[in-house]
């Protein structure tokens, strides 16, 4: 497996990041993470079934379980993009749920697919930088982000936003593609990543630079031990984790207390 060191916490104060295996100024990052999600938004669904072989539909099961959606309780989907995690949410019971994206396409694909299911009534659509989320302190149940905080610059700051928007005893929970535990898959994984899903992102959605992208920030992001240290630095207690599928992905969660 190709070896990368994974951010610190403390490289939130930075003036650089990174842009999968690129270092560009903070401040770069943003458009250029909008721009690979502007590129894939129509394709998005089917190329994440191309990234996980379909797998990523049994982690979003479990995903949802985690969060436990009961009738009273009010989640806010970062990251939520085309609205895989707020739907699941709603079909199994769940209360008022805020869907946001700091890319407006991905929010479009999504508000589309919930017309399509019958799930508009339920939902509230806005454009948010997760870094910076326009909610009021400590009012929401469920913070979820599936597949989108390694695409985030500062991802500190959208951890002690999380904190700040739950009420106690709420929970964040963040499903994200993470660090192989099991050494005989490593080989495989990078095969797939940096051969196979590159070519497929040319013949699918016509753009293999951003399903490069992908596949590099993956490399990228926190490993689950430094993801888990990061969460408690933010404030959050009672942090575990669990990984699936060999750690390809794993769920992060913490309280609120």
């Amino acid at each position: 497996m190709m070896n990368n060191p994974a951010p610190h916490a403390s490289d939130a104060y930075d003036e650089t990041t990174d842009f999968g295996y690129r270092t560009v100024s903070r401040d770069e990052k943003k458009p250029l993470v909008r721009a690979v999600f502007d590129s894939v938004a129509s394709k998005y669904d089917v190329m994440n079934d191309v990234m996980s072989l379909g797998i990523h539909r049994v982690w979003k099961r479990i995903f949802i379980t985690t969060l436990a959606p009961r009738p009273g309780l009010k989640l806010l989907d970062l990251a939520g993009g085309t609205g895989d995690i707020s739907f699941g949410w709603l079909k199994g019971g769940g209360g008022a749920t805020l869907l946001t994206d700091i890319n407006a396409a991905m929010l479009s694909v999504g508000r589309d697919r919930a017309t399509a299911r019958g799930y508009l009534p339920d939902l509230t659509f806005c454009v948010v930088d997760a870094e910076a989320i326009p909610v009021p302190d400590a009012s929401v149940d469920r913070v979820a982000i599936a597949f989108g905080l390694r695409n985030c610059t500062d991802k500190d700051a959208v951890l002690r936003e999380a904190l700040r928007v739950l009420r106690p005893g709420g929970r964040f929970c963040c499903l994200e593609f993470s660090h192989v535990q099991v050494a005989a898959l490593a080989p495989v994984y990078d095969a797939w990543s940096f051969g196979v899903l590159p070519r497929m992102g040319s013949m699918i959605a016509k753009d293999s630079e951003s399903y490069r992208y992908l596949a590099e920030s993956i490399r990228m992001f926190p490993d689950q031990e430094m993801l888990a240290s990061m969460m408690r630095d933010a404030g959050f207690a009672h942090v575990s984790y669990r990984n699936l599928s060999g750690g390809i992905a794993a769920i992060h969660s913490g309280w609120r207390i």
